[in-house]
């Protein structure tokens, strides 16, 4: 048996007070019938007497045994939680722990062995918690009798956010809460999504701050100091032009991304070739490679390779990757299109991949480039035109045709952005054929 359960009552069988009395019972008995057999006169007194001596033995006993069993009967109801509050708790969906007075765990559900591991019940709770708000807010509990709530951060084994309750469980009518009830709900998701809409507001608003900016200075010269200067008017007006450019470029990039967002779960119901598509996109980006001076080469199947797929999404998608690789990558002078057939999982896939030879992105930024505003180099990025929504954008079109962006990158040997899409069931043919 548990020490932290309660224990049974001793009987009158078991106790050292039940052997005593169970002799001088035997005693009086063959001593008082005794008397009554060779003096049948004193039988009726003998017998009075054995009973008189019976109620004395055994009727205190049992009195006192009652009082045993009822008191450990309350130590465990003040010590071990009920059947009943078990189930409910045991029911939750989320981490939920039971403790006493002493801040012992008391029981924890199932799904508390996911969030937390194996705590050992009798444990104290700051054995695994170290938060001060949390421990500080459980006593307050504790103390009060009065619902509490708390927000703790956990960086180790992975970082979380818990919004925990610490609820009383009502005990009997006057008596004071036995058992707490606390209750782990994981904010981490919602505050993550809270964070990235927050930065995205932050961002955009930069980014059109800085030409709205310009413009706006540029305007006051004009209309100023170099109201009467024929050169400087033209000059400004170049520069002013170049940023309404930019302001345009991220405004459709804005409107672009916030459309292909409502649409990601709106299922494809057109089929496209995917190698006709490679084609147009070199068609259309030949005249920006022969500017850079980069060479195009495009190395793609003559038959069709159907896939489900929104034609002018997936053009959107391989302009962009093109584009960038032709920019960031023009000191390699070559840019490589290629379209092949893979495996993944015992189900098969087309790799539509565009590599450049540049000077390649160091790996601590290539898990982030597909997020809103990034960039590796925000100066070079601005210099060449980017608006940093071109990646995001690639991702958003790929995660609704049920494909993704793979990045590989070497530094001093380029980069690889490889959009695996999937192929159709009935047209997969052998998957270890290339195309």
């Amino acid at each position: 048996m548990s020490p932290l359960e309660p224990g049974e009552p001793e009987t009158a069988s078991t106790g050292p007070s039940g052997v005593r009395a169970r002799s001088v019972a035997l005693a009086a008995l063959i001593g008082l019938g005794g008397l009554g057999w060779f003096v049948p006169q004193a039988a009726p007194g003998c017998v009075a007497v054995f009973l008189f001596l019976m109620a004395v033995l055994y009727v205190p006993q049992r009195v006192d045994r009652r009082g045993r069993a009822v008191t450990a009967s309350e130590r465990a109801d003040t010590t071990w939680p009920g059947r009943g509050v078990k189930a409910v708790v045991e029911a939750l969906q989320q981490p939920a722990f039971i403790i006493d007075r002493q801040m012992l765990l008391r029981y924890r559900n199932p799904a508390s062995l996911i969030g937390f591991g194996n705590m050992a019940l009798g444990d104290a709770l700051s054995l695994r918690f170290r938060s001060p708000e949390f421990l500080a807010t459980v006593e307050a509990v504790l103390r009060d009798n009065q619902p509490g709530r708390v927000t703790i951060e956990e960086r180790r084994p992975v970082e979380r956010v818990w919004q925990i309750e610490i609820l009383p469980i009502p005990p009997y009518q006057g008596e004071r809460p036995h058992f707490f009830l606390i209750r782990f709900s994981d904010r981490t998701a919602e505050l993550r999504i809270e964070r990235m809409r927050t930065d995205f507001v932050a961002n955009a608003s930069h980014e059109l701050r800085t030409p709205l900016a310009s413009l706006s200075g540029f305007i006051e010269t004009l209309l100023g100091p170099a109201k009467d200067d024929p050169a400087a008017r033209e000059k400004f007006l170049g520069i002013m032009r170049e940023q309404a450019t930019r302001m345009s470029r991220l405004i459709d990039d804005l409107l672009s991304l916030s459309r292909i967002e409502m649409k990601r779960h709106v299922p494809i119901s057109t089929r496209v070739d995917l190698g006709a598509i490679l084609r147009k996109v070199e068609s259309q980006l030949a005249p920006l490679a022969a500017q850079l001076d980069v060479e195009l080469s495009l190395d793609v199947p003559d038959e069709p390779v159907a896939i489900p797929g929104d034609e002018d999404e997936l053009m959107q998608v391989f302009s962009n990757l093109v584009e960038n690789a032709c920019k960031y990558g023009e000191t390699g002078k070559r840019v490589e299109i290629s379209l092949t057939r893979t495996v993944e999982a015992g189900e098969s896939f087309v790799d539509a991949a565009v590599r450049d030879f540049g000077p390649g992105i160091p790996a601590e930024h290539v898990p982030r480039l597909t997020e809103r505003f990034y960039r590796v180099d925000p100066g070079r990025s601005r210099a060449k035109r980017g608006t940093g929504l071109g990646l995001s954008i690639t991702r958003n079109i790929l995660l609704r045709h049920r494909g993704r962006l793979l990045v590989e990158s070497t530094i001093g040997k380029g980069s690889v952005f490889t959009a695996r899409l999937p192929l159709p069931q009935v047209e997969s043919g052998d998957p270890r054929e290339e195309v």
